[in-house]
């Protein structure tokens, strides 16, 4: 059977579109690689931060809702987003942070890799973890965390459909640990159980969705078609310009998505001019002046 390779991208909201870029492009060294508006609600940003290459594993997106009241995490939603770090890079990292003013939690250890925690300006955690296959001070997605009532029927799918390894337990926590085959950006999910009385509001400095990766369409149709027939929810395939998507609520709640790697964010732009200007769907170009003049001024380099 196919199985998951890892993370295509994570989605989060924010309330300023400014300071959340500020964050990315700064003391989290992304580069803008797309600014465009989100499709259901054209008078909004959605804002793509990845590596030089917008490859799949390396994409954080968010729909700046400005005025958004803060969220507060809970079960049935993703927790906390990771990205890998060269080995022996964390230190310098801390350092780079503390003279920016960018506080940070740690180090600390977690499945015996060194780690820290630094939050985006709405409250979300963003971890650093050494890891062996990266390459540079914050490279690709690690990981993701879900924090759930329940963990046992999340875990079947990702190890029974998705293809996922169970890949340990810390002792400390409790939390779980599940693996991709492979050693791509992103292919690492963790679960942690939430406490009896805890509740969850979807706002600023919470993760709205987490799209695992389709290599193609095909590949896609065959994750769509294997997910119905386990009985979940499935959407027919969506057209995001830049991949097609498909969703659906994971059993804890957690909303997932199976994003495409193809078209990829070159489509309509070059590749060394990613982020530069706003794009639009084709459905909205004909609102172009209306849009720009309704959407916050976002200053970038």
């Amino acid at each position: 059977m196919t199985a998951i390779p890892g993370l295509h991208h994570v989605t989060a909201i924010c309330d300023s579109a400014q300071a959340n870029h500020d964050f990315f492009t700064g003391p989290l060294s992304q580069q803008l690689v797309k600014k465009t508006v989100n499709f259901d609600d054209p008078q909004t940003y959605h804002l793509y931060y990845g590596n030089a290459l917008a490859e799949p594993g390396t994409i954080m997106t968010y729909f700046p809702f400005l005025g958004a009241g803060p969220g507060r995490v809970g079960p049935g939603m993703a927790s906390a987003v990771a990205y890998a770090a060269a080995p022996g890079s964390l230190e310098g990292t801390m350092e780079r942070l503390a003279e920016d003013g960018t506080d940070f939690d740690g180090p600390f250890e977690r499945f015996g890799a060194r780690a820290i925690t630094v939050r985006d300006p709405d409250g979300l955690a963003v971890d650093i973890i050494e890891n062996a296959h990266a390459k540079e001070p914050i490279d690709a997605f690690h990981s993701v965390t879900l924090r759930l009532q329940k963990t046992e029927a999340t875990a079947r799918l990702l190890t029974d459909i998705f293809g996922y390894s169970a890949s340990g337990e810390d002792g400390d926590s409790g939390r779980l640990r599940f693996s991709a085959k492979g050693a791509g950006g992103g292919g690492i999910v963790d679960l942690e159980e939430a406490g009896p009385r805890e509740n969850q509001r979807q706002g600023a400095g919470t993760i709205h969705h987490v799209a695992f990766r389709a290599r193609s369409n095909d590949e896609q149709e065959h994750w769509r078609e294997t997910l119905l027939t386990a009985g979940f929810q499935v959407t027919p395939v969506i057209d995001r310009q830049y991949f097609n998507a498909i969703y659906f609520r994971e059993p804890g709640g957690v909303l997932f998505e199976i994003a495409t790697d193809p078209p990829g964010f070159a489509v309509d732009e070059a590749a060394d001019a990613l982020g530069k200007s706003l794009k639009l769907p084709p459905r909205y170009e004909a609102m172009r002046a209306e849009i720009e003049a309704s959407l916050p001024r976002l200053r970038t380099p």
